[in-house]
């Protein structure tokens, strides 16, 4: 039996889908604490308890309780496994419906439930997935029902939803998938932990070991295709304490081997931050022309900085000039007092049109202009500053007469 949970802000919603499911004939009713089973009433009466603690925001639970297709069970019976579930994750004092539907090939229900009680208390939503598991694990065994394995438990984790629709879309397994087979044709081989790291690198994976300075190992990681996986991650089986178990392994040993891996693997990741071919956005890293990590503002900046002087020094205009007070001007070309743009010549009168000056004040646009490209000319950036400063000239104009 399985359990997916959701929390949310709103009532109404999952409660008009459970609803309509019973109009079409494709669920039913099994119990409820209210009063009718009509919406409005419902809505009325959840409003009622929602008082005591008006300021929460999810307030409500809906989780949905999946028997495997061998379990044909009773009304009766499912009814009493939704009201201990209920009672163990501690809704015990709270308004709920349940709902059979009969619209997948597998039995399942729905429970609909206020967190906030009758007495204003809110049931906590603290690790409220492991508790679930808790709670199955359990019901399972009162109710004679098929186990199924936890994910703690599980030695491989399960495909991902994204995976599945990835392998529908391509007809090729995930490289999860991929990484999980040839790791376990390794371990077959029963090989030491040379011949171990030998053969993944081979298959083009890097293994990476959380190796402290005395050669202990308490984890390990899997490089391939790109992507970066831990041991947890694909399964128990991959696991460090699985994997030491699984090969001929021993710390002094293998120590220099595994340290040489770590190297062997570290160094490829720097190379592949650095080289061109290796897509943007991958766990490997960005193109080497970026020279930026990501997060990195302070290189940003840096970056940014650069540019500028490279537009300084293509343009004539912004070499240091003397300001009206005879002092030098500082490195933008602009003096301490008064702000003056050289253009080798008078500057013109404002009358010949703010178009000329707003274009004149963008420096460098010729060599903007360039490193934009053709789809941004720097005439329409200058056409855009000058619209910008024409309506804020406009808005400032309208508030003094007013």
């Amino acid at each position: 039996m399985t359990a997916d949970q959701v929390k949310g802000k709103g009532f109404r919603g999952a409660l008009r889908y459970n609803l309509k499911k019973v109009e079409q004939g494709k669920a039913k009713v099994l119990d409820m604490t209210f009063t009718s089973g009509k919406e409005d009433s419902i809505m009325r009466e959840v409003a009622l308890v929602r008082m005591l603690r008006p300021n929460l925001q999810k307030y409500f639970y809906h989780t949905s309780l999946n028997f495997p297709l061998n379990e044909n069970l009773g009304d009766e019976q499912m009814n009493m496994i939704a009201n201990e579930y209920l009672n163990n994750m501690g809704f015990d004092q709270h308004q709920y419906a349940i709902f059979r539907h009969y619209d997948a090939d597998h039995p399942h229900l729905h429970i609909l439930v206020n967190r906030i009680g009758y007495d204003g208390q809110v049931v906590s939503d603290s690790k409220d997935y492991q508790r679930s598991e808790q709670v199955l694990r359990k019901l399972e065994k009162q109710h004679s029902l098929t186990e199924v394995i936890s994910s703690r438990q599980a030695q491989e984790r399960a495909m991902t939803k994204n995976e599945l629709e990835m392998m529908k879309r391509t007809n090729l397994p995930s490289s999860k998938m991929q990484l999980q087979e040839i790791i376990k044709d390794v371990l077959s081989r029963k090989p030491d932990t040379a011949q171990f790291i030998q053969a993944l690198e081979s298959k083009g994976i890097n293994v990476l070991f959380n190796q402290a300075s005395t050669g202990f190992v308490s984890g390990i990681s899997y490089g391939y295709e790109g992507m970066q996986f831990k041991g947890a991650q694909l399964g128990n089986a991959y696991k460090w304490q699985a994997i030491k178990n699984a090969i001929s392994y021993e710390q002094e040993r293998d120590r220099t081997a595994i340290y040489q891996a770590n190297v062997r693997t570290t160094d490829w990741q720097r190379s592949a931050r650095t080289d061109k071919s290796v897509p943007r956005g991958t766990a490997t890293g960005i193109h080497a022309d970026t020279k930026v990590i990501a997060g990195n503002r302070k290189d940003i900046q840096q970056s940014a900085g650069k540019l500028q002087d490279q537009i300084r020094a293509k343009d004539s205009r912004y070499q240091p000039a003397a300001g009206a007070d005879g002092q030098p001007g500082n490195q933008y070309g602009v003096p301490n007092q008064k702000y003056r743009i050289q253009r080798g010549t008078d500057i013109q009168s404002q009358q010949q049109g703010w178009q000329q000056v707003g274009h004149q004040a963008l420096p460098g646009s010729d060599f903007i202009g360039s490193l934009l490209g053709t789809d941004h000319p720097a005439g329409d950036m200058d056409q855009s500053a000058l619209n910008e400063f024409k309506r804020k000239r406009k808005k400032r104009k309208g508030q003094r007469l007013g």
